[in-house]
């Protein structure tokens, strides 16, 4: 129980709420003050923490580079390859299943029951490099899915130099497969190409790009330059970037 002294407190403080109240708004009647005694209170009570619901791409996937020729290819005879790659990874007396396939721009991903182990990306690789039809020189080593980052590229022309041509996608393709500061970058979804202003004939690339947990990838891009003809093109950090094409 609380004793004398706590309750001539509590009383003192809330009497000194009212007279504040009170002063502060003259007209007010005694049941109004009273809700706002109630939202004061309220207020000063901790608030609660959101809980924040963005999560990591899962790791119960495997993703497989490889052109779009071979993604076709493989999309098509879906089922009998899942059937096949499991029955190789039961062979290996592991314990990991592919569920179903689906493809993006880099390639292909296996979604699997369980985090897949080094021994089984090579079981995956060696069957998806041997299987009828497939290019085995355009199929890249799989891994892990990682952090998604997001860039831009700035300062490129809208038409390009000395041309009537617009910058297309498969313009924006060929050039960041041909330049060696994107070795070693797999980009995970379509590029955009967005025009800065109507009148104004330069353009913005945006890309996003599969990133090691260190953001480190992100970070050997960001502030690097390099040519389209005379015009030096910038990488800048970006925030999601919008579904424009």
């Amino acid at each position: 129980m609380k004793s004398y002294a706590q309750a001539t407190t509590l009383s003192i403080n809330n009497t000194r709420e009212v007279l504040k109240i009170k002063e502060m708004f003259p007209n007010l009647q005694a049941n109004k003050i009273e809700n706002i005694q109630r939202i004061i209170k309220s207020d000063s009570k901790p608030k609660p923490k959101l809980n924040m619901t963005t999560k990591e791409p899962s790791r119960k996937q495997i993703i497989v580079p490889m052109n779009s020729d071979n993604r076709i290819k493989f999309i098509t005879k879906s089922s009998a390859h899942i059937s096949n790659i499991n029955q190789a990874l039961k062979n290996i007396k592991s314990d990991v299943k592919a569920d179903f396939v689906q493809t993006e721009q880099a390639g292909i991903v296996i979604v699997t029951n369980k985090i897949a182990s080094p021994l089984n990306f090579q079981t995956v690789e060696t069957y998806i490099k041997n299987a009828n039809q497939i290019e085995a020189d355009n199929v890249k080593s799989p891994y892990l899915p990682q952090l998604k980052s997001y860039l831009k590229i700035i300062e490129i022309p809208y038409i390009m130099e000395n041309t009537d041509t617009l910058l297309f996608l498969d313009i924006v393709e060929s050039i960041i497969k041909n330049n060696h500061i994107f070795n070693n970058i797999t980009i995970m979804s379509r590029y955009r190409v967005i025009k800065v202003l109507p009148r104004l004939d330069m353009a913005i690339i945006w890309l996003d790009i599969w990133n090691m947990q260190s953001s480190s990838r992100e970070k050997n891009l960001i502030n690097k330059c390099f040519n389209i003809g005379s015009y030096i093109m910038t990488i800048q950090g970006a925030n999601m970037n919008p579904e424009v094409t």
